[in-house]
């Protein structure tokens, strides 16, 4: 079989206390889209090795839909995606409209193999957008990416490899690890998935702050952090900030005041940030912002 092959799908309902929470925090409209997706479980291949995924459909507005690639973080079994994680994650995205692929990666969620942190997972990533690409009702050229703590840095790496994003968030990403103290929580977490004996050359293969020259220059970036996060720093987004501005990337960062690694105390506007972000660029395809020194 091909990288990105489907071998199987089934319904996921989405679970009560989901949707209880849901309707009490969204507006009518908004959990009436919400209580309309539909949720699947899947399993496709990538490099040799049956993946485990979510797929989030929203109620279908048109032959061809706006797609989503959602990365998300944690490790090991207690990071992976279950049916009420994914509900809260893809699901969210699909009811603002989009079709939305979420990959458990090698090693955890069921998927076979074993999990690693910026090499294989990332061959998962980009298979399960190639998955994407192939369903008969994704728009192949609206397609954008989110991605959560380890998987924004994976939707980081990414940007080097694809041009087929038209837009890409992070949030609470770990950007850099070499001249990272070795106490730090990130990366006492991240040596854990490295190659034994790890090497500077692993580590700098995923400190994606110091190559944002190679990141696809189409792909509009919008990168959030939580001045309160204790697991990565809100430093990580500043030096990922600093590269890109450096390389004149297109990009927007904010820095949310009273917020932690997964932006809980500025959720709600976080997610409008992020909404209005996917749906300028990717929905509707706006043109891409200027960059370098410009106006008066």
């Amino acid at each position: 079989m091909t990288n990105g092959t489907l071998i199987d799908s089934r319904p996921v309902a989405i679970p009560d206390n989901i949707l209880s929470m849901s309707r009490r925090s969204m507006t009518s409209d908004d959990f009436a889209s919400f209580s309309a997706i539909q949720l699947h479980e899947l399993t496709y291949w990538s490099e040799g090795l049956r993946i485990k995924a979510y797929l989030g459909l929203p109620q279908a507005t048109a032959a061809k839909m706006p797609a989503l690639v959602f990365n998300a973080g944690g490790t090991g079994e207690k990071g992976a995606l279950s049916s009420m994680t994914a509900a809260a994650t893809v699901g969210l995205y699909a009811s603002w409209g989009y079709v939305v692929i979420a990959s458990q990666y090698r090693g955890r969620g069921g998927s076979e193999g074993t999990e690693e942190w910026g090499a294989g997972d990332v061959e998962d990533a980009l298979n399960a957008l190639t998955l994407l690409q192939g369903l008969e009702y994704v728009d192949t050229e609206r397609i954008g990416i989110i991605g959560g703590s380890r998987g924004g840095m994976m939707a980081l790496q990414m940007l080097a490899r694809t041009n087929a994003f038209k837009a890409a968030i992070t949030f609470g990403a770990p950007t850099y690890f070499v001249g990272l103290p070795k106490d730090a929580y990130i990366m006492s977490l991240a040596e854990k998935f490295l190659p034994e004996p790890f090497s500077e050359e692993e580590l700098r293969k995923r400190s994606v702050a110091f190559f944002t020259e190679k990141f696809c220059k189409t792909t509009p970036l919008l990168v959030l952090h939580g001045s309160g996060d204790r697991r990565v720093e809100a430093d990580h987004a500043y030096r990922l900030g600093e590269g890109l501005q450096k390389s004149l990337h297109p990009y927007k960062l904010i820095i949310y005041d009273n917020a932690d690694h997964v932006l809980a105390g500025r959720r709600e506007e976080s997610n409008a940030d992020m909404r209005a972000w996917t749906n300028l660029y990717v929905r509707d395809r706006a043109p891409l912002p200027r960059v370098g020194p410009h106006g008066a």
